[in-house]
């Protein structure tokens, strides 16, 4: 059993995270931006603390003395309003709490999250860790840049980088596009408002994420490397409308609003999970088609 601080715990894939080590048989810590609201799964102990608050963090930290972290916190919402907050939180708050684990003794992982949407627009085939990032948005800039920082602190910490692609599941932000189809469906809505349909995606589900997160904080001698978390199969939003009406058996209609494309939207993100499996055998436990049925199932 270790003790392990998850920072965002109350987000959507830290409450999934939390589940899963605790039934493990992990003691769960979190930070969280504010009071927690509804209860999460398993969790021990939460702490409220901005980021950006770098002497409260430490203090923090100081009391929790984790031996696992997992920073998930971030503006993950690539539309985000506010720039200025992307960058402060998504670097600075890293910063900040990378600097507050390097006097900690006995911590063996930090894994933080960053996010495929560095690599930018692809033409085809699937993206390894070893294409250059070209980031499109502030977003994904904001992400690059946190992997820079984590370069500073690599020798001093055991830092693992992961570059999720697009996930899902029950509890995700009617912000994102799939949770907000299955909202239309639940509430027997006829018509729908998207972006670009022609859009293609690697869609994991939450838990196969948060599976392979606590795999690689338990695994040894992955300190210092990168690893894309995908399901390493491609589907167009078309794709996922049509599976979404089989399932439920609602038809919709979907029309364009020019107001939800994205100026710089990337048009395919598909990646190669082949480090990830060769470390661990394991092959995603869930279809796309699985993670809608259960969302559905809400």
């Amino acid at each position: 059993m270790s003790r392990i601080l998850i920072t965002g715990v109350d987000g959507f894939t830290g409450r999934h995270l939390t589940a899963l080590l605790a039934a493990q048989g992990h003691e769960v810590y979190g930070i969280c931006h504010s009071a927690i609201v509804r209860p999460v799964e398993g969790l021990k102990e939460a702490y409220v603390c901005d980021l950006l608050d770098a002497l409260g963090l430490k203090k923090i930290i100081n009391e929790i003395l984790p031996e696992k972290v997992a920073h998930l916190a971030a503006i993950a919402f690539v539309s985000h309003g506010i720039v200025e907050d992307i960058y402060r939180t998504n670097i600075v708050g890293t910063r900040n709490l990378l600097d507050a684990l390097v006097d900690i003794k006995g911590i063996d992982a930090v894994l933080l999250a960053s996010s495929a949407n560095i690599y930018g627009n692809r033409v085809s085939g699937a993206i390894d860790e070893l294409i250059d990032p070209d980031p499109v948005n502030d977003y994904a800039v904001s992400k690059v840049s946190m992997e820079y920082v984590a370069k500073l602190y690599q020798e001093k910490l055991p830092i693992i980088i992961v570059r999720p692609f697009n996930y899902t599941g029950v509890g995700q932000s009617i912000d994102f596009v799939i949770p907000k189809i299955i909202d239309h469906v639940l509430r027997k809505a006829i018509e729908i408002e998207l972006g670009n349909l022609e859009v293609e995606r690697d869609f994991s589900d939450v838990r196969d994420v948060v599976s392979a997160y606590a795999t690689l904080m338990s695994t040894p001698n992955v300190a210092g490397q990168v690893f894309n978390i995908c399901s390493g199969t491609p589907h167009s939003l078309g794709d996922v409308i049509a599976l979404i009406k089989d399932i439920s058996g609602h038809d919709f209609k979907v029309t364009v609003n020019p107001a939800f494309v994205r100026k710089n939207e990337v048009k395919m993100l598909w990646g190669d999970r082949s480090k990830i499996e060769a470390l661990s055998s394991a092959k995603p436990a869930y279809t796309l088609r699985d993670t809608l049925a259960w969302m559905l199932e809400q």
